[in-house]
C-alpha cells in the first residue's frame, strides 16, 4: 500500500467513525521491538474498554483521538505505518516510534448494525 493510499484509508476511517458513537469500544495496544520478529509473547499488552463519545483530529501534535467518559486514546498520524480492517467492526493500526519501537492498536466496536 502506498503512503497516499494509507492516508486515504485512515482518513476515511475517521470520517466515518461517528457511526460508532455510543458503542462499547475495545482498544488493545501492544508495544514491541523488532517488527520482522513479531511474536505476541514478546509484546507488552494493554486492553481498555469504554463507550465512544467522540473522536477528532488534534492539529497540534498531529494526533487522532478517541474519547470515552473516563478514557482518552491517541494515535500519531505521522507515525502510522499500517492500517487494516481485520473484521466487520475491527481495525488495526501499527505505528513506528523509533527504528525499533512499534505500537499495534486494535480497535473493536460492538456495533449493533
Amino acid at each position: 500500500m502506498t503512503a497516499e493510499e494509507l492516508n486515504r484509508n485512515v482518513l476515511s476511517f475517521f470520517e466515518k467513525i461517528e457511526k460508532y458513537y455510543g458503542s462499547k469500544t475495545e482498544i488493545t495496544t501492544g508495544l514491541y521491538t523488532q517488527s520482522e520478529d513479531f511474536d505476541s509473547n514478546n509484546i507488552t499488552w494493554h486492553l481498555s474498554e469504554f463507550e465512544l463519545i467522540r473522536a477528532a483530529y488534534r492539529n497540534v501534535g498531529e494526533r487522532f483521538m478517541m474519547e470515552g467518559s473516563s478514557m482518552y486514546v491517541e494515535l500519531s498520524a505521522k507515525n502510522i505505518l499500517s492500517f487494516e480492517q481485520k473484521g466487520r467492526n475491527k481495525f488495526e493500526f501499527i505505528e513506528q516510534y523509533s527504528p525499533s519501537v512499534y505500537r499495534m492498536t486494535t480497535i473493536r466496536f460492538h456495533y449493533k448494525y
